[in-house]
């Protein structure tokens, strides 16, 4: 896991989070997740992992955001990534990503891939930041409101030192966290 700063710390994703997870998706998603599919994520899906971010706060500790993915025959399939509107625009987003790819290369898969909407360019971003190329195009993958999906992947053969660099990053994503407080 990614070592952050207090008080932000991320763990794995419980079934206790499932409330908090479902307010986050319903900020985050047109057509949000259901209560069941988290549960299911959680109890019964061998090839799911989530995590969860959180802040410490005076109540207790804050959920800011969650994200996932399946490890599939060697492929890790990152499935989402979500953050509170309040917490957006403050690298959290990229927080999550990270945490998943240094998962995944912990797990040693040959490629990550992901969908996104051609309309999403902040995410589209970030994923470049992180490597990620094109590879194809889902017609008409969302629902509500209707849009194409692209396809993302990192082919982990190709990039030899991915996880080396992943891991650069975390000390700088770490120190720069360090020095903004």
């Amino acid at each position: 896991m990614l070592a952050l700063p207090s008080p932000y710390r991320l763990r794995p994703m419980t079934v206790a989070d499932i409330p908090a997870v479902l307010a986050v998706d319903r900020a985050s998603f047109p057509t949000p997740a259901t209560e069941q599919l988290f549960v299911n994520e959680l109890t019964d899906n061998q090839l799911a992992h989530y995590q969860v971010l959180g802040r410490d706060a005076a109540g207790g500790e804050t959920l800011v955001g969650f994200a996932g993915f399946w490890l599939i025959a060697g492929e890790i399939h990152i499935s989402t990534i979500a953050v509170a509107p309040a917490e957006r625009g403050r690298g959290r987003g990229e927080w999550l990503l990270l945490n998943l790819l240094l998962l995944a290369c912990a797990l040693q898969p040959l490629l990550v891939t992901l969908e996104v909407r051609r309309s999403n360019a902040i995410a589209q971003a970030l994923y470049a930041k992180y490597r990620f190329v094109e590879v194809g195009v889902r017609r008409r993958y969302y629902r509500n409101p209707p849009e194409d999906a692209l396809l993302l992947t990192v082919d982990l053969a190709e990039q030899p030192g991915y996880c080396a660099w992943l891991a650069e990053r975390e000390r700088a994503i770490v120190a720069a966290e360090e020095r903004g407080r």
